[in-house]
């Protein structure tokens, strides 16, 4: 199994990290068995954050409560705004993850970078929560390249967790290189692009060039899981053909299109924004009665209650004509869709 040195926090994991954001949506038994699966294969870096509902509780219970705190690495992660939200939120994540410290501990995707001095308080906390021992290591997230630039500039972070997959630009790809420059842990979130990259083997194989690049899988199924695994104990080789096929994605696939990060939501009109806008990649890439099902169908009907009040494209991080990708979505799901009724008469 391939290990990896989190830039100057000098933890050595795993170069498989379990992203635990999906582990909200199942069972607090459904996740237990994926939490102890990843562990018992050699997964030491567990990634959470406050915003993930009962994630950070399912690990505790899985990981802490068995009393196997010291052979793993805790990351978690708050969206504060005050001093008085980054005390409360951490003292909650500890309690959910029944420890007393963090390894790791993050701002989740700010629209600045904190710092000393700054007015805000925020990066005066994260040190005396680390003074304190609460924390070990100061990090920040973001999708915002940017901030990105600017907090890895500044000096004051050990890690930075930004989306990194195939897909990503070329700007995007540039930033692991100016993290291992400044020995700045790089954590790779989205490494699947949210579901648009279906080949485990093609993800791995492309993170795996970058010896600082770190990248947290989000699982909820024994079986995703259990492909990156494999690729953990039989690393897959990026050769001509692996070349050839990730190539041919990024023409598919790059672009202007969403990363179903969420940070456009909630919408006023009830769109489900960060599904609806990508449907048109989405329905080529999964069976035809996966998406266009009712509950489907009806969600991308909701498009047409648009208020083009412009909230979602000022949230946009990657700075998304977010209604018009919408209209494009729906006109092009509704012709997929009278095609496949036709196929089916």
């Amino acid at each position: 199994m391939s290990q990896i040195r989190l830039g100057k926090t000098e933890i050595i994991t795993d170069k498989n990290g379990f992203g635990a954001l999906p582990i909200q949506r199942i069972s607090f038994e459904e996740a237990d068995a994926l939490i102890m699966r990843a562990y018992e294969n050699g997964v030491t870096f567990f990634d959470t954050a406050r915003f993930y509902t009962d994630s950070e509780e399912k690990l505790g219970r899985s990981l802490c409560a068995r009393g196997l705190r010291s052979k793993v690495y805790l990351a978690s992660k708050t969206m504060c705004s005050t001093t008085e939200e980054f005390w409360s939120q951490l003292d909650t994540t500890l309690s959910n993850l029944q420890t007393d410290y963090l390894d790791l501990y993050q701002f989740h995707n700010p629209s600045f970078c904190p710092k000393p001095g700054d007015g805000t308080g925020l990066y005066e906390a994260m040190q005396e929560a680390r003074a304190c021992g609460k924390i070990r290591h100061i990090g920040i997230t973001n999708h915002r390249i940017a901030v990105a630039k600017e907090a890895i500039e500044s000096g004051l972070y050990e890690t930075m967790q930004f989306p990194f997959c195939y897909l990503s630009a070329d700007a995007d790809l540039e930033l692991a290189a100016l993290c291992k420059e400044a020995d700045m842990g790089f954590i790779a979130m989205k490494a699947m692009s949210g579901g648009l990259i279906t080949r485990a083997e093609a993800a791995y194989a492309f993170i795996d060039q970058y010896d600082n690049v770190l990248p947290i899988w989000g699982v909820q199924k024994i079986e995703e899981l259990d492909q990156f695994l494999a690729c953990g104990k039989n690393p897959p080789a990026m050769d001509k053909e692996m070349r050839a096929f990730i190539e041919k994605e990024r023409l598919e696939l790059s672009g202007d299109f969403c990363r179903g990060c969420g940070y456009c939501m909630p919408c006023p009109a009830g769109i489900k924004i960060n599904d609806c806008a990508r449907m048109s990649l989405m329905i080529r890439r999964a069976p035809t009665e996966v998406y266009m099902d009712q509950e489907h169908q009806a969600d991308m009907d909701l498009i047409e209650n648009c208020l083009h009040c412009g909230q979602c494209s000022s949230r946009c991080p990657y700075g998304l004509d977010t209604p018009a990708l919408l209209e494009k979505n729906l006109a092009d799901y509704r012709q997929q869709l009278a095609l496949r009724n036709a196929e089916l008469k």
